[in-house]
């Protein structure tokens, strides 16, 4: 079972996600860290990021891997390294080479298959698993969405201002909405669901319930076609 977890930044995918996987015992796609991980790589190694072949190269050359909690790139744990403001700065680059996309994309599926798997993105349900059986579009105000975001910072020691953090996030959110490959957007057959308001564990605890519902009855019998 595929669940894909849609939305802007900030609007709490991942810590939902991660919660929500370890809920149903399901394996948990952290694709926002491999776009991460490609820009921080990128950033590690000088590339030039208006070289476009460069960028597919070094996409293609990394190994991402996930181990728990750990994102590893080459085997080095780069957890920590690709959360930081200076890599999200830098996100958009491999986010808007549609090669790069599509080399991800394949990797997510190549995680993802013959797993249960809780998936979160911006393109989960819309490019990557058009076909998952349950699709969630999780938003916030972008003010809301601000503040998760510059408290994130703060606890980290990055020093940013929240009208900083919200420019940031409100041009982020541009790019994301308007570029031409993997753009941000509601599945039209995804549940839309505002986390104004709401502490992680009262999100999870709905997106449960709602997954719970759409998971096969192990015990249901084939149906049987008719005239057979």
């Amino acid at each position: 079972m595929i669940i894909a977890i849609d939305g802007p930044a900030g609007a709490g995918k991942s810590s939902v996600a991660r919660a929500l996987a370890q809920r149903l015992g399901f394996f948990f796609l952290d694709t926002g860290a491999m776009y991460r991980a490609v820009a921080y790589e990128g950033h590690r190694q000088g590339i030039d990021w208006r070289d476009d072949q460069a960028a597919i190269d070094l996409a293609q050359a990394m190994k991402i891997e996930f181990a728990g909690d750990r994102v590893l790139v080459d085997g080095r744990d780069v957890t920590s390294e690709i959360r930081t403001t200076e890599v999200a700065g830098l996100v958009h680059f491999p986010a808007d080479n549609p090669e790069v996309r599509a080399i991800l994309v394949d990797l997510q599926r190549q995680l993802a298959r013959g797993r249960d798997t809780v998936t979160e993105g911006r393109d989960q349900g819309t490019i990557a698993f058009p076909h998952a059986q349950c699709k969630v579009f999780l938003t916030a105000t972008p003010e809301e969405r601000a503040r998760r975001r510059f408290a994130e910072l703060s606890a980290r020691g990055e020093h940013l201002t929240f009208e900083d953090v919200l420019r940031m996030q409100n041009a982020r959110d541009l790019r994301d909405a308007t570029r031409e490959v993997g753009r941000l957007e509601r599945a039209g057959d995804a549940v839309e669901f505002f986390t104004d308001a709401l502490t992680t564990e009262e999100v999870v605890d709905q997106l449960e319930s709602l997954v719970r519902r759409r998971m096969p009855d192990p015990h249901a019998r084939p149906a049987v076609a008719s005239g057979t």
